[in-house]
């Protein structure tokens, strides 16, 4: 969860008429049933895609999240809450085991008990606050987009990264929808790009031209870095890398979930898929 405040091109989180709340519902299902898989085990899995988290870890971080976004929808906050004041995280009084500022990943026991159904009813406590809210209705975010609607568009987004790290943990990771993982590429570039880069201070650009073209849809991206900004700009023209894939897996390259050997066909300068992640660093 981004604790920031900075400034970032604000995403069209209504491109293309999208409905994300479906998207979430179902992106929160299959996280919840790839996590229960993992509740019995004498041990919680390791996520791969997370180094030293383990299962247990995964749940408690989007659980928080949830949370953290609900009470802001919940009670319009327009400047950000106080961080140190953890009412709003509702544990239960026994929560032993679980994740905790005092109990540092990876956590390896078993799954505690109750922890996924306090996930699970964070998330739809959240999807209901979705459901009813205005998304053009303002609150605090971490972005310039001081909107609802922006925390919808980044919370399912982020739900489907992480359904994918937990059924990669757990078992056979599914790809995200095409249609919302060709957005979360989009979102990338719009929100996501600009902030990484601010919150670690990355290097400046200097002219990089990346291409990115979708093979199971229409989608295209060149994406240009000149000093602080990232400028998306009209697919064409010269880059010094193309990259294809579909769209699922374009969205976990950028995320970091899956090596560039992954995609389908790249083409130019290999080894500038390794210098995006210089320009473009993780969280």
């Amino acid at each position: 969860m981004a604790e920031q405040c900075i400034s970032a091109p604000a995403g069209d989180w209504q491109s293309e008429g999208m409905d994300y709340v479906p998207h979430f519902h179902r992106e929160i299902l299959s996280f919840d049933a790839a996590v229960r898989r993992a509740a019995g085990a004498d041990e919680a899995p390791l996520v791969p895609s997370c180094p030293n988290w383990s299962v247990t870890d995964l749940i408690g971080h989007l659980g928080v999240v949830h949370r953290y976004v609900a009470r802001i929808i919940r009670e319009r906050l327009v400047e950000r809450p106080d961080i140190t004041d953890l009412t709003f995280i509702d544990l239960p009084a026994e929560h032993k085991g679980w994740p905790t500022p005092e109990n540092t990943p990876p956590n390896r026991g078993p799954v505690p008990d109750g922890l996924v159904d306090w996930f699970a009813d964070g998330a739809s406590a959240l999807e209901s606050l979705f459901e009813s809210g205005g998304p053009s209705e303002p609150v605090w975010t971490w972005s310039q987009e001081h909107t609802i609607g922006f925390w919808l568009r980044m919370q399912t987004i982020e739900a489907a990264v992480h359904r994918w790290d937990a059924e990669n943990a757990t078992g056979a990771a599914q790809p995200a929808e095409a249609e919302l993982a060709a957005d979360a590429v989009s979102q990338t570039f719009e929100v996501m790009a600009p902030a990484r880069r601010a919150w670690n201070q990355a290097p400046p650009g200097s002219g990089e031209r990346f291409g990115f073209r979708q093979t199971d849809g229409t989608g295209k991206w060149t994406v240009r870095f000149a000093g602080d900004g990232v400028q998306l700009t009209e697919a064409g023209g010269p880059c010094d890398v193309e990259a294809a894939g579909t769209a699922s897996d374009l969205m976990l390259f950028l995320w970091q979930r899956l090596p560039a050997d992954r995609l389908d066909e790249v083409k130019g300068d290999r080894r500038m898929l390794d210098h995006y992640f210089t320009l473009v660093p993780p969280v």
